[in-house]
């Protein structure tokens, strides 16, 4: 829950719902009019419900505000409903329209038949009905259906939310389980974590605990084992070693071994989990992503037999016709690469910045386009397939968009049977690709075709499990070309001179341009955490935009190792809303634990597939409207509207960790790196900072913090078989479904 005044100073209001002014079924957010108690006037409250009636009695907890148009209303964090007891209630209730059957007339005259006693009636004697003048049989059924409906909804949302369950995350539940909601939630609230966005392992824990669930009892050992391995997968393995995994439930559960053992027996014969060996360890992986490793070998195994889609070319003929085409001269490793891309169905180039990836990448287009070849570019974000677009002349795509995500089935249309309609694939920013993005691109790509797989393997690995591009390499697999050779022109960038010292373990220079000089990599020294924040704040604020004209929002983007701490993404963002985006006479919003005004930049922090937004895109606010809960945020050029529940989806991202900037080239980064980051300090963390900058990078923090990171390698090792199992022959199947081997 975010922290806010209005949990620490929280009010209560009660009284009978006069009017349902909105209501939105989906959500459950509604507007009411109601007549509370200790209130001369109608009093307007905001919440959510999953189902609301004028009539009904309501009970609330949130805090009091004014709304510029509005005036005063209560927002309820918290909100129950209960029948009416009054004559004016029920009668105003039954008259709603909640009870197919029943309208004003029907209802009053309910209520002078039978009084208070009427939902009795209705419930445990509804042949009684028929003594009200014109409900018959039909009618009768009709009115006893209705309501059995209705009190399903109201035992379902008193359960949830006498279980901890707030109002609107109970909406969620009821709408993805429907009236099975209680008997689901009772038998395994551990699905909770699993089928409903924000609730975790912990929250179902907690509800487990309050229905009476033992601490050791199998089914919290099961949840709890499946919970360890996905918060695996979030530092980026597949699977773990069995002892590893006990250690880490045992931990978290405090149960016996003795029973984790049990469970993950369970676990195995049910199929969700899959033991294997990796560097002689007994492993425990889950299912997925075990066979989806199986799938890529299998892919690769596929796509590396046979002859290239394209006729023979005759390279020595070809690399002279593309320097003139392009007006380059390639050196020896990258016409060395051009005859390896020509001969080759499936292929790795990879090396850092100013190594010339991009003029390689173009020469083998050029030359292919000219046979005819039928090329797509793809790359795992928009920002680095926009990049691509730019860097080639020809359009890219992001993986999801190339491969048809569906909404409707959290699948993409293209895979096996409806494979991708081309010769070849060049797939740009690999190391960012996780596992099963890589299995479902593979999967789509026709046999026949070739891959060329681009990317910097020494930047950090995906933000999802695996390595693949780190792996293929080291598999020996498949062909790789890694250029090295920095040329010229580049190598009058100091951010890319730096940025090869980092990657070799040395330090970068960061002695200061002589007067009247500028450069293009700075490093400015701070005493502690606090100096560092105020000095980032000047700089981004005040110094880069008057000597360099970026734009302090649009332009200059900060990077931090960490999103905790005194120099971590969040302090940032908020001293930075602060100073490039102050409070004003204008709406704001705040949701899970941020403040939102026009004006602020906010970067997605998971795919929204339906709004086509995805994982690490940045966009702004542009307007908020309080009384349609709606937030519209501009991404490149696009406005895409957020209901106010939906602000989980983003955050501030005036800063943003390094993790999330992968794939991304920013005109201006600021990285402020100090000694409270020492557990962070890598090398790749703090090479694919650097590499993020076009034009300008500005350290902020201590040397030793600089030196820390550049001699620390990264020496975590990702729990994965994809290197061990691209080394063996891999059965696959051709598109006839013949079992075929590598």
């Amino acid at each position: 829950m975010p922290h806010s005044p209005a949990v620490e100073h929280r009010e209560f209001l009660s009284g009978l719902i006069e009017r349902v002014t909105y209501h939105n079924p989906e959500n459950g957010y509604c507007v009411l009019r109601v007549k509370a108690r200790g209130h001369r006037d109608l009093v307007t409250l905001i919440g959510h419900a999953a189902s609301i009636q004028p009539g009904e009695w309501a009970q609330a907890s949130g805090n009091w505000e004014v709304h510029r148009e509005h005036g005063q209303q209560f927002r309820a964090t918290h909100l129950k409903t209960a029948q009416p007891t009054s004559l004016e209630g029920i009668e105003k209730y039954l008259g709603s329209g909640l009870i197919k059957g029943i309208g004003p007339v029907y209802a009053r005259k309910l209520v002078k038949a039978f009084g208070e006693a009427v939902f009795d009636i209705i419930e445990q004697d509804p042949s009684r009905l028929s003594e009200v003048t014109g409900i018959g049989p039909k009618r009768a059924a009709k009115i006893t259906s209705a309501w059995a409906d209705q009190k399903a909804i109201r035992e379902i949302m008193v359960f949830l939310q006498s279980h901890g369950v707030g109002t609107s995350r109970a909406v969620r539940i009821f709408k993805t389980y429907g009236v099975d909601a209680i008997a689901l939630v009772t038998e395994n609230p551990y699905r909770l974590a699993r089928d409903i966005r924000g609730i975790g392992f912990k929250t179902a824990d907690m509800i487990a605990e309050k229905l009476g669930i033992p601490q050791d009892a199998m089914i919290r050992a099961r949840a709890g084992i499946s919970y360890t391995l996905l918060e695996a997968v979030d530092d980026g393995h597949c699977g773990l070693p069995r002892d590893d995994l006990l250690t880490t439930a045992e931990k978290l559960l405090e149960i016996p071994v003795a029973i984790l053992e049990d469970a993950i027996r369970l676990e195995l014969d049910d199929g969700v989990v899959v033991a294997d060996q990796v560097a002689d360890q007994d492993c425990v992986f889950l299912r997925r992503l075990w066979e989806a490793e199986r799938v890529i070998a299998g892919r690769v195994a596929l796509l590396r037999e046979g002859e290239p889609p394209w006729p023979s070319v005759d390279a020595d003929k070809a690399i002279p016709w593309v320097e003139g085409k392009l007006g380059v001269s390639l050196a020896a490793s990258q016409k060395d690469a051009v005859r390896m891309a020509l001969a080759s169905k499936l292929m790795v180039i990879t090396g850092g910045p100013g190594v010339g990836k991009t003029t390689l990448v173009n020469s083998i287009l050029k030359i292919l386009a000219a046979k005819g070849v039928h090329v797509l570019l793809a790359a795992p974000t928009g920002r680095a397939a926009k990049r691509m677009t730019e860097a080639t002349g020809m359009e890219a795509k992001t993986i999801h968009r190339l491969l048809e995500f569906d909404p409707t089935t959290g699948g993409f249309r293209r895979n096996e049977e409806m494979p991708l309609q081309c010769n070849l694939l060049v797939l740009d920013e690999t190391s960012m690709v996780d596992v099963p993005l890589m299995a479902s691109v593979l999967r789509a790509v026709p046999a026949k075709a070739a891959v060329i797989l681009v990317g910097d393997v020494d930047q950090l690995p995906s933000v999802g499990p695996g390595q693949v591009l780190a792996d293929t390499i080291e598999s020996e697999a498949v062909p790789v070309v890694r250029l090295t050779e920095v040329f010229r022109q580049a190598a009058t960038s100091q951010i890319i001179t730096n940025a090869h010292r980092i990657n070799a373990g040395q330090m970068p220079v960061l002695t200061p341009p002589k007067d009247g000089e500028t450069t293009d990599f700075y490093f400015v020294d701070t005493a502690d955490a606090e100096d560092a924040v105020r000095k980032v704040v000047e700089i981004v604020q005040h110094r880069i935009p008057r000597r360099f004209g970026f734009d302090p929002i649009r332009d200059i983007q900060i990077l931090t190792p960490m999103n905790r701490g005194g120099l971590g993404a969040r302090t940032l963002n908020l001293a930075l809303q602060a100073a490039l985006n102050p409070a004003v006479d204008q709406p704001a919003v705040e949701r899970f634990g941020w403040t939102y005004r026009p004006g602020d930049k906010v970067m997605q922090v998971e795919n929204d597939y339906d709004k086509e937004v995805y994982n690490g895109d940045l966009g702004l606010v542009t307007a908020i409207d309080p009384d349609a809960q709606q937030v519209v945020i501009n991404f490149d050029g696009r406005d895409v509207v957020y209901i106010f529940g939906e602000l989980d989806e983003v955050s501030l991202a005036f800063a943003t960790t390094i993790h999330k900037s992968q794939g991304s080239e920013y005109p201006a980064v600021v990285i402020p790196i100090g000694m409270p980051h020492f557990m962070m300090l890598k090398r790749n963390l703090i090479y694919t900072g650097v590499t993020r900058g076009k034009k300008l990078v500005v350290l902020v923090g201590q040397r030793r913090a600089v030196g820390l990171a550049v001699r620390t390698a990264e020496d975590g090792r990702r729990w994965s078989k994809l290197r061990e199992i691209l080394k063996k022959p891999v059965p696959v199947k051709n598109q006839a479904g013949t079992w075929l081997t590598s």
